[in-house]
Formats: C-alpha cells, structure tokens, sequence
C-alpha cells in the first residue's frame, strides 16, 4: 500500500481484487481510487468526465483508443476526456505487491471556467491562440509539478478536515492551469506544421530553437523578437509555457549538451559546455546538476558503463 493511501486503507471495504474502486467526493471533484490485487488483462474501463489518472504503485499497460498503447508506472499521468474507451493490463498485480491507481475527475463546468481565466491572461493583442483540455489523451511522464499537486489532492480528499472543500477547489484550478501550461509547451514546442510560427511565443520558441547554441541569446533579445517589453514578455511567456524564458533554454541547451556527450566522446567537458552555448563551464555544471540530478562527467561515465 502506498504511503500516501495510508488514511485510504484504514476506510475502504475491499469487494472485488481486480479495480477495487473507492470514491471521494468533493464540490467540483471526484477522486476514484482503483486497487488490483491479482493478474488481469482487458480490463474495460470508461468515464463520464474528463480525468486525469495518475500510477501510485505497481504497473499498467494502456490501451487507449487514440493513443498507442504504453506502460504506465508510479509518477507518470494521463489526461482522458469523458467518454474515453480503455482496456488495462495489470501484469505484476499480486495480494502482497497490488497495483494503485488514482482516477481524478473534474466537473466540466469549472475546467472551462479556470480555462477561460487562463486564455484571459495569457492573450496577445488579437491573435486567435487559445488553449484547451480538448478531445485527445496526453500522457504525461514524470512531471513534478502535476505529481505534487496530484499527491496533495489525495491526502485533502482522503484526511476530512473543515477546509476540505475550499483547498480543493484552488489545487484543482492549478491542477488545470498546469495541464493547459504542459500542452502549450508541448505544442508551441513540437510545432512540426508551424501551426503557431506566427504568432509571438510561437516565433520565440522557433528563433530560440534556431539560434540554441548562440551565447548572445538573452530575455532582452527575445522580447525584442516578440514586440513585447521585457518584463510583459517575461510574464507572457512563463505564463503561458509555466517555465521562465531562461529555465526553458538552459534544459534545451542541455538537452543538447547531453546528446554531444553521447555522440562525440572525444570532446572534453569544457568543449562540450562551449559547444552548447554556455560561457561559463560552472554554470553549465550547476544546471546540468539541476536537471538531470548528476554532474555532466558523471553522466558521461554512465552511458560508458
């Protein structure tokens, strides 16, 4: 049983072993949590609402109708809307070890309004640019900043206090206002058909990604690119994508740091760095930590091991 379930286990009444299903209820939400404990395949499953479905413990296999199927794990989310066929495999699923699963879902009503708000502040001038949770499935892998807010909406469904209803109700327009900020970044991110090339962070994402490796790229540069005064920019951007205009370009320097190591072993670190696009090699070190969670040498030694 997971930590986080440990005020859920001491309530649930356990009737079936595979997709046990518990139910908390709040103003504008419904938390089902599901436990299998024994191997199953094909299990049907269906909602009526939009969820977002996050692993606790154990291990799934997806199939979802628009979607090619994957394993799904404990830290990773998918994002559903209503009426989405699945079938699940529960592969490792046992009475000592059962796999965990949470199903959260949202009153329509209030995700089109925290959406609104949301399309409200990040609009620029009269581009026709809003975002949405629409008909397609997101898988998301790992994304702290859902996981935490995802954990603490568990412990607040499942620990009745008095301020139960009014914390759940502002974690849950942040729950919202972070999926919109994913797919953003997502989109404006993968934009293949250039969908967005005309518009301003849709043109920033393009240059940065054209220019990655250029020192001179600055917020000041970019909000330039943009039309747009730095400090609006900066705001617009974060905003919209949920990252700063910097954070988003060291992990993309980064990410391109790290595939030199594995191409070009020849290089030594301090090359590797300048290559990137860093002018300083502690601060290509610091960041390099910061994301991946290990030194650039370290990461080089383990893809050599």
């Amino acid at each position: 049983m997971s930590p986080l379930l440990s005020q859920h286990k001491k309530h649930r009444k356990l009737t079936t072993l595979v997709e046990n299903r518990t139910v908390y209820n709040a103003d504008f939400a419904e938390l089902n949590i599901y436990e299998t404990h024994e191997f199953a395949e094909k299990v049907a499953l269906k909602f009526n609402f939009p969820i977002i479905a996050s692993m606790l413990t154990g291990k799934k296999i997806m199939h979802i109708d628009d979607m090619p199927s994957f394993e799904f794990y404990p830290g990773e989310s998918v994002v559903l809307p209503s009426h989405q066929n699945m079938l699940i495999d529960f592969p490792l699923a046992s009475l000592d070890e059962p796999t965990q699963c949470l199903a959260l879902g949202i009153d329509t009503d209030k995700i089109n309004e925290v959406v609104d708000r949301f399309n409200t502040i990040v609009s620029v001038d009269n581009e026709n640019n809003s975002w949405s949770l629409d008909d397609t499935s997101n898988h998301l892998a790992n994304h702290d900043e859902v996981n935490d807010l995802i954990n603490r909406l568990v412990y607040t469904f499942t620990n009745q206090t008095k301020s139960k209803d009014v914390l759940l109700d502002l974690m849950i327009q942040e729950l919202i206002v972070r999926l919109l900020q994913t797919k953003a970044k997502v989109l404006l991110i993968n934009d293949m058909q250039n969908t967005f090339s005309d518009t301003r962070m849709g043109s920033v994402i393009k240059y940065i990604k054209q220019n990655l490796t250029n020192k001179d790229i600055s917020v000041e540069k970019l909000a330039e690119k943009a039309h747009m005064s730095k400090s609006h920019f900066h705001k617009t951007f974060k905003n919209t994508l949920g990252i700063s205009p910097i954070d988003y370009i060291n992990s993309e320097k980064i990410k391109f740091s790290k595939q030199l190591i594995k191409e070009r072993q020849d290089l030594s670190i301090s090359e590797i760095a300048f290559y990137s696009g860093f002018n300083s090699i502690s601060y290509f070190n610091r960041q390099f930590k910061k994301l991946e969670l290990m030194t650039p040498q370290q990461f080089k030694i383990s893809i050599n091991t």
